[in-house]
């Protein structure tokens, strides 16, 4: 006689203690992932890690929805196939929202080309392997099994949670090392790795209760308000700085001297070359007209806008000194953006006291080109030079040499090198980096 093995159901009406605790930190965390989630959807000009943590509020509220609607059917019903096919979905997205975790992580730090290729590689292998894993137990148990519609872990359990152990620890040193981050963010990211490590230990303690998703609400609240809410805080204080330093630039920019003397040097044309004179106060009117809209831009502008500005400004130069100043534009590349007023005042400088120092005056040069990891900008003059050693960049000889150099680094985490030698000139080499540097 052949035996056929019959499908086992389970119905239960009973509403158990751990089924309540479950749907009551579901629907918790539902509603606190809910008020996330609108609140980066209806955000403007959102950044790359604020999309990447919406992306992982997303999914995480996916998963907790999930886990409600089992919650709830489980209390009347249940099998094994049921059961089976239900922990292998929470499987596989309990390893997709470390992978999202990961993702986040990597933009927020912005780190370097190096350990993100390094650290992505590891996260996408990892990721593939687990999930085939949590496929493949539907077929061999290697993870879990079901009994009598009753969930039941196998040896190889602790292996299945082998991604999340690997990832978390990974997340916790790169931000743990990185001098870039605050203790404070570096807490968070700590607090939010160890605490569901935690929880998975604790969950063997209290079986049938979600230990798990209880403390990704907790890690959740902490990652949102210690790191998120704080960033924006702490960028909007650095706007600030930065419109300061901004105004600081502008404002010695446009000293009554220079004004003076453009508008006497197009006067002293306007008999002698009409032509020449409209030339020079349209020039004049663009250079103050980008100088004062300088003060409202808070964002990153074309670098042709920057252009048009030190072209004018050139000009009004060369009007007032003729055959001292040489300009050579040698731009292989003009696609790209740059913060207002940065490329601009290291012109003026090299022109006003390296090329217009020397009594024959001499040739500035401004290059532009791309490598793979940036946009470069090189603004060099054959100028007096000086001395590199105890130079302080500060100082008013310098045109606040410090302020263009920190509106660089916040705005687009660009670096200035100056090299400069007396009697040879000067170099100073912007970089712009496609993806910011740690």
């Amino acid at each position: 006689m052949r035996l056929v093995k019959k499908r086992r159901l389970c119905y239960n009406t009973r509403m158990d203690k751990n089924n309540v605790f479950n749907a009551t930190v579901c629907i918790l965390g539902i509603l606190i992932l809910a008020i996330h989630t609108v609140n980066l959807l209806v955000k403007k000009d959102k950044r790359k890690d604020e999309m990447a943590l919406l992306d992982f509020f997303t999914f995480t509220l996916l998963h907790f929805a999930t886990y409600l609607v089992f919650t709830i059917i489980k209390i009347s019903y249940t099998s094994n196939a049921y059961i089976v096919a239900f922990y292998t979905i929470f499987y596989i997205m309990n390893n997709m929202e470390v992978f999202l975790l990961y993702r986040y992580m990597s933009l927020y730090t912005d780190l370097s080309p190096k350990t993100k290729k390094v650290t992505a590689v590891i996260n996408a292998t990892l990721f593939a392997i687990f999930v085939t894993l949590d496929i493949v137990n539907v077929f061999t148990g290697i993870f879990f099994t079901a009994e009598n519609g009753v969930y039941l872990r196998s040896k190889g359990m602790i292996a299945s949670q082998g991604y999340q152990f690997v990832m978390f620890a990974v997340v916790f040193f790169v931000t743990v090392l990185n001098k870039k981050l605050k203790p404070r963010e570096k807490a968070a990211f700590a607090f939010y790795c160890l605490l569901p490590l935690i929880a998975i230990l604790l969950q063997n303690a209290f079986k049938g209760y979600a230990i798990a998703y209880a403390s990704i609400i907790v890690a959740i609240e902490v990652l949102f308000f210690f790191v998120n809410v704080q960033k924006n805080i702490d960028l909007a204080k650095e706007e600030e700085k930065n419109k300061e330093a901004q105004i600081r630039i502008m404002l010695s920019q446009i000293q009554p001297h220079f004004v003076y003397n453009s508008l006497s040097a197009i006067s002293t044309l306007i008999p002698l070359d009409p032509q020449k004179a409209q030339a020079a106060m349209d020039d004049f009117t663009e250079y103050l007209r980008r100088n004062i809209a300088s003060l409202t831009e808070t964002r990153l502008i074309p670098f042709e806008t920057e252009l048009k500005h030190i072209e004018s400004y050139v000009a009004l130069e060369k009007m007032r000194f003729n055959n001292r100043l040489t300009a050579v534009y040698d731009l292989k590349v003009k696609d790209f953006y740059v913060p207002p007023l940065s490329i601009q005042p290291i012109v003026e400088n090299a022109i006003k006291h390296g090329i217009l120092k020397k009594v024959e005056g001499g040739t500035l040069t401004l290059e532009t080109y791309e490598t793979p990891e940036a946009y470069v900008v090189v603004v060099t003059d054959d100028g007096v030079g000086f001395e590199m050693e105890g130079v302080d960049f500060a100082s008013n000889e310098h045109f606040g040499m410090n302020n263009i150099r920190y509106r660089i680094n916040k705005m687009c985490r660009g670096e200035i090198d100056v090299v400069s030698k007396p009697g040879k000139g000067t170099t100073v080499k912007v970089t712009f980096y496609k993806e910011g540097k740690v």
